[in-house]
């Protein structure tokens, strides 16, 4: 097996950086993106519906600047009452 546990990813900033966000199958996703992201430039593409239609997923596609940035997006998608995952 091998383990990436004491590997950091290395990135070049600015980046475009793809995060998949899961919503419930009733959630318009641009109420998730505007909330998050508010007037920032982004894209977003519908992926996938779970098999039993309670859930889609979108990738939504953004320039980040830093790690920090980075982050920053990915807890406030996580803390998005909508929700349910962020890869």
């Amino acid at each position: 097996m091998i383990s990436l546990d004491d590997k950091k990813l290395e990135l070049t900033y600015p980046c475009e950086w793809n995060y998949k966000v899961i919503v419930g199958a009733e959630i318009d996703i641009t109420i998730v993106t505007t909330s998050v992201l508010g007037e920032r430039e982004h894209s977003v593409r519908k992926a996938n519906n779970s098999k039993n239609g309670k859930y889609q997923s979108h990738n939504v596609s953004l320039l980040v600047h830093n790690d920090d940035d980075r982050h920053l997006i990915f807890e406030q998608f996580k803390k998005d009452v909508h929700v349910k995952m962020v890869l």
